[in-house]
C-alpha cells in the first residue's frame, strides 16, 4: 500500500462498513446443548414449551401443610394434625394434598401441633410461576447470555438454535495478537481457528482460497512495507475492495472477499489491530450471526477527547464509576492500552468532546 497524504483517499468508515457486511450472510443455524448456547447467537425465537415447575415446590425449607386446615392455629391455640406434616427442602415439590408451606419454628415439640396458620399458596412456588408456559426466554438475533443459557436448560430445552460463524485468524509468527483477538470473537460465540500468515503473496492468495471458514481475518501485511502482501494477495486471491479506511488508529486495515467469503485485513500493530476489529469486525461478526447492533453503556468522559474531522477515530477508555479516561490517542502503547475497557467511536465529523460529555460506548 502507498502512503496517502490525505483522509481523502481513504474509504470512510460508515460506507466501509456497509460494503463489509454486504459479503455476509448469516451462516446456517445448528442446534446445540443450552449449556453450550452462551455467547451464540439465536437463530428463532426460543420458547419455554411446558411451564415449569410442573407441580408446587418449596421455596425454603419448611414443613408441607393444607392452609384450609389449620386456620386460626396459634401458639396458644394450636391444631393438631392427624398425622405430622411432611418436611420438605427448598426446590422439592409438595406432596399431594399440600398448598403452603409453614417455616421451621411453626410446629411444638410434636410436629403434629400446628402453631401458625398460612394462607393458600404461601412459601411455595405455583406451576408455572418460575417459567410460564409459552415465555421467551431469548430472542431470535439475541446473544444468549449465562442466565439465559441456565434459563433455557431449566426449562428443560435439550437443544438450542443458534448460529455460530467460523473465522480463521492468519498471523505471521511468532504472534501474540491472534489469542487475544481469537479470544475476543470466540466470547461473542464464534469458532475460531489460527493458522500462520504466508509473507509471500501467492501462498497467502492461496491460504486465503482454503475452505472450512465463513470469513477470514489477517493480521498484519496491511502497510507499505516491501514485505506487507497482504492486499496484494488478497487482490489475487478474490477481489481487494478497499485499503485504507479513515480510521484511526487502523488507517491501513483493508477488505474484500476471496472464495465467496468476506475477508477482512487488519493492520499487525496491537492498537491498531484491536481498533479496526471493533470498527469493522464487530459488525462482519454480528452480520454472520445474524445478531442485532452490540450493546453501548454511556459514561462521562473524565477528560477531553480531540479528533481529527475526516476521521472516525477509536479512543481506548479506562472506565471507573460513572465516568471513562482516554487512554491516549492515536498511537497507544501496551502498557496503557491493557487499561481499556471500553472504546468510543468519535464520528468524522467531529473534533472531538470536551470533559463531561456523556458519550455512547462499546465494552470490551
Amino acid at each position: 500500500m502507498t502512503p496517502r497524504a490525505s483522509t481523502a483517499a481513504l474509504m470512510p468508515l460508515a460506507e466501509a462498513v456497509a460494503a463489509l457486511v454486504a459479503l455476509a450472510r448469516p451462516v446456517a443455524a445448528v442446534t446445540v446443548r443450552a449449556a453450550d448456547a452462551m455467547g451464540a447467537v439465536a437463530a428463532e425465537d426460543v420458547a419455554v414449551a411446558a411451564g415449569r415447575p410442573d407441580t408446587r415446590t418449596a421455596l425454603r425449607d419448611g414443613w408441607a401443610v393444607k392452609a384450609a386446615g389449620i386456620v386460626g392455629a396459634s401458639s396458644y391455640a394450636p391444631v393438631r394434625l392427624a398425622h405430622a406434616p411432611a418436611w420438605v427442602e427448598a426446590g422439592a415439590p409438595l406432596p399431594a394434598g399440600a398448598d403452603a408451606l409453614l417455616p421451621p419454628e411453626a410446629t411444638g415439640p410434636d410436629p403434629r401441633d400446628i402453631e401458625a396458620e398460612a394462607a393458600t399458596g404461601e412459601g411455595t412456588r405455583a406451576p408455572g410461576a418460575e417459567l410460564p408456559s409459552g415465555a421467551r426466554l431469548v430472542a431470535a438475533g439475541e446473544r444468549v447470555s449465562a442466565l439465559q443459557a441456565f434459563a433455557l436448560a431449566a426449562a428443560g430445552l435439550a437443544q438450542v438454535p443458534v448460529r455460530r460463524p467460523r473465522l480463521r485468524l492468519l498471523a505471521a509468527a511468532p504472534d501474540t495478537l491472534s489469542p487475544l483477538l481469537g479470544a475476543w470473537i470466540a466470547a461473542r460465540g464464534a469458532a475460531v481457528d489460527s493458522a500462520v500468515r504466508p509473507a509471500e503473496a501467492g501462498a497467502l492468495a492461496d491460504t486465503l482460497r482454503d475452505p472450512g471458514a465463513d470469513a477470514v481475518v489477517v493480521i498484519g501485511g496491511t502497510g507499505p512495507g516491501r514485505s506487507d502482501a497482504s492486499a496484494a494477495a488478497l487482490a489475487r486471491a478474490g477481489r481487494l475492495h478497499a485499503h485504507g479506511i479513515a480510521l484511526r488508529p487502523g488507517e491501513s486495515a483493508g477488505f474484500g472477499e476471496a472464495a465467496g467469503r468476506p475477508v477482512l485485513l487488519l493492520p499487525g500493530r496491537p492498537d491498531a489491530a484491536l481498533a479496526a476489529w471493533l470498527a469493522l469486525g464487530r459488525p462482519l461478526l454480528a452480520a454472520l450471526a445474524g445478531a442485532g447492533p452490540d450493546a453501548t453503556h454511556t459514561v462521562a468522559l473524565t477528560r477531553k477527547v480531540v479528533s481529527v474531522i475526516g476521521l472516525t477515530e477509536v479512543v481506548f477508555l479506562h472506565r471507573s464509576g460513572a465516568g471513562a479516561a482516554p487512554l491516549g490517542g492515536a498511537e497507544i502503547p501496551l502498557h496503557r492500552l491493557v487499561r481499556a475497557d471500553a472504546a468510543l467511536l468519535v464520528p468524522p465529523a467531529r473534533e472531538g468532546y470536551p470533559a463531561g460529555t456523556p458519550v455512547e460506548v462499546l465494552p470490551l
